[in-house]
Parts: C-alpha cells; sequence; structure tokens
C-alpha cells in the first residue's frame, strides 16, 4: 500500500525527540502562550527571514487574523485565487470581506496576475496569492500591482514552507503571511496549527492582541479578538520538525524529479510546471491525465496507490459561494484543471521502489485510457 501522504513513517524516525518535547512540556505544566510557543516563533521567524512570527490556531484562522491585523474591514474586497482550498476565501468572509475569485495561470496553477488587474475595483484592499502546492507566486509583480493601487498583500504560504522566490521565502513578501502546520504540511503539528510571519511592528502588535481576546495584558482588552493560540505541546513539536524541514523538502524535491523522470516520456501526461523564479518544495506533486480522471484514481486505489485531488470543485461554483453570483464558465483554465488533476503520493520517505511502483501503474492506466 502507497498512501498519499505517511505521518506514521515521519514519526517513527523522530519519536524519541518529538516524544522527550511532549514529556517537557507535560512536566512543566505551561500549555498556553509559553516558552515553547515564544521558542517556535523566534526559530520560524528567523527560517522565513521575516521580522515577527504569531503562533495561532490554524492556518484559517493565520489568514483571518493576518487581514484583520493589517486592516481590513466590513465589505472589503479582497482578491484571491479561485482554484485554492476553500480556507482561503473563508478567511476572507471571517474578517468581513467580501472574496473576488481571478483564474489561474494554466501551466503553474499560481494565481494569474494579469487577471488580478483586472478585478480591482473601488472597494478593493487586498490581494491574497496563494503560493499552491509548494511554488510561490510572482511577488514582485504583485506587490507593484498593489503598490500601484494602495493595496495590502497578504500571501498564503500555508503550502509552501520553505519555498524561494528569487532567492526569499514564501512568507517574507507581504505585509504579512499565512501558514499552516496542519499535520500534511510540509512542516506539520499532531494537529491544527498556524502562524502569521510580518516585518510590520504595528501588525505583529495588533496579531498579539487579536489572537488572544484582543488582549496582550491580562484582563485588558483594548479591542476584540479572539481564542486563537497555538499550543505549547504543538509548538514543541514544530520545534523538533523545524529541524529538519530543509532536509525534508530536498527530499521531496528528489522525489517530484524521480517521478518527472519517470513520467515526462508520456505525452498523456502533463507534469507541473516550475514557475518562473521560484523554488518548488512540493506540497503536491500534481498532474493531469487524460481520459476519466476519476475513474484513474479507483483504479488506482485498487492497486493499493492512493491518491488525491485538489480541489475536485473550484471556488465560484461551491454552493456557499452562490451568492456571489459567479457562474461556470467565469474561470475556464481552474474549472478545465479540476477535471483533470491528480495528486500522486509525495512525502519525504517515500522510496524510489514506491515511486516507480506508482508511474508504472499509471502509465499503464493512462495509455490505457487514452487508447
Amino acid at each position: 500500500m502507497i498512501p498519499l501522504v505517511d505521518l506514521k513513517i515521519q514519526y517513527e524516525h523522530h519519536k524519541d525527540e518529538l516524544r522527550k518535547a511532549i514529556e517537557n512540556v507535560l512536566s512543566s505544566s505551561s500549555f498556553i502562550l509559553g516558552k515553547q510557543v515564544s521558542t517556535f516563533e523566534k526559530n520560524f521567524a528567523e527560517f522565513i527571514g521575516s521580522v515577527y512570527a504569531v503562533g495561532v490556531a490554524s492556518g484559517t484562522d493565520a489568514i483571518h487574523l493576518a487581514l484583520r491585523a493589517t486592516g481590513i474591514s466590513p465589505g472589503d474586497e479582497v482578491i484571491t485565487a479561485v482554484n485554492t482550498f476553500f480556507a482561503t476565501s473563508a478567511a476572507i468572509e471571517l474578517a468581513g470581506g467580501r472574496p473576488v475569485f481571478v483564474d489561474c495561470d494554466p501551466k503553474t496553477y499560481l494565481i494569474d496576475v494579469n487577471t488580478i488587474k483586472k478585478a480591482i475595483t473601488s472597494k478593493t484592499k487586498a490581494i491574497i496569492p496563494v503560493h499552491l502546492y509548494g511554488q510561490v507566486a510572482p511577488m514582485d509583480t504583485i506587490n507593484a500591482i498593489a503598490e500601484k493601487h494602495n493595496l495590502i498583500v497578504i500571501e498564503d504560504a500555508c503550502q509552501a514552507h520553505g519555498a524561494q522566490y528569487k532567492n526569499r521565502r514564501a512568507g517574507s513578501w507581504g505585509k504579512a503571511a499565512a501558514f499552516s502546520f496542519y499535520p500534511g504540511k510540509n512542516l506539520g503539528a499532531f494537529g491544527d496549527g498556524g502562524g502569521v510571519t510580518t516585518a510590520d511592528e504595528t501588525v505583529y502588535q495588533n496579531l498579539l492582541g487579536l489572537r488572544n481576546y484582543g488582549s496582550t495584558k491580562k484582563y485588558y482588552h483594548p479591542t476584540f479578538g479572539m481564542n486563537s493560540r497555538l499550543d505549547e505541546i504543538q509548538a514543541a513539536i514544530l520545534n523538533v520538525k523545524l529541524r529538519f524541514l530543509e532536509e525534508w523538502n530536498k527530499a521531496r524535491i528528489r522525489a517530484a524529479e524521480r517521478y518527472r523522470r519517470n513520467l515526462e516520456s508520456n505525452p498523456s501526461i502533463t507534469l507541473p510546471a516550475k514557475a518562473d523564479h521560484s523554488t518548488h518544495v512540493y506540497h503536491l506533486f500534481v498532474i493531469q491525465v487524460p481520459g476519466s480522471r476519476d475513474l484513474i484514481i479507483e483504479k488506482m486505489a485498487e492497486k493499493g496507490i492512493y491518491c488525491g485531488i485538489h480541489y475536485p470543485i473550484p471556488l465560484h461554483l461551491q454552493k456557499a459561494y452562490a451568492y456571489l453570483e459567479y457562474k461556470e464558465g467565469d474561470f475556464p483554465h481552474a474549472e478545465s484543471l479540476t477535471k483533470k488533476i491528480i495528486s500522486l503520493p509525495l512525502f519525504p520517505e517515500i522510496t524510489d521502489d514506491q515511486i516507480d511502483s506508482v508511474c508504472e501503474i499509471l502509465t499503464r492506466l493512462c495509455t490505457e485510457g487514452s487508447e
């Protein structure tokens, strides 16, 4: 059996160190906003190349609170990619904003910068580029658009821990950036967790209050906030895992390159394009296949190989967004891709034999499907 993601094997490799980190928290009896959280915030900010990092309860909260901390108000329009996970747009609504969707680049799957310009109105306040699947959106171009129109840029870096664009890491380009530490991410906790990076002192101070009921001093609440604190145990786990992140990213890249070598001669399979000036840390290895994508996934599963779809329905066609009055055909690239994409098994510990098995069966199925 080859899973889409194997979290157990990573735990087995590092369980002694991870158990010790958890035990230290239990022994300290400091469970909320203690030493482990502050240490992780410092370590993660240094890793990203940002001045500050603030630990929060999830990646969704990271986007939500980043928007509020940078001044998004009810009714403000926020532009983002239509082919991302629902959490990106949900966070906009949680902050009181109105999502405005734009299409993706059909080759890289990243936000199409040309469509951003067309979506700007007098109500637009921010842009959330999504660093989808593990590579970074063209941030210099996006920042130039934002500067011209006086817009805030919040990076959704939830899938791009360690990726770089023009030698700067994802999370160091916007007014703020959101990260998820969901277990399956390149840097994952043992439950939900998230973080926001920023170089702006005011945004940082706002975040400290917003994650803790609006309070930076106990029992004093100058503003409204929420309970969104990164747990001390999760921070301890992340402090251990952060030391291995670059090694794991390199392993992902090696695995992805083996996939490429095995599949590049098959004209029926479209491999993921590499974005200009960006590294790719392969949170996901997403290909396009011919014929019935769902049937291919079903037959792969019958052989013990488990694939995924990220994501099967573009956001504008989700029932929750019927009120926005988008329609089928509004975002043709995203709509076309959702019918063809498959995420292949990929995790740092995947073996060459596992990759070869995936490719052998996938190639046979795709060849049969195209005949």
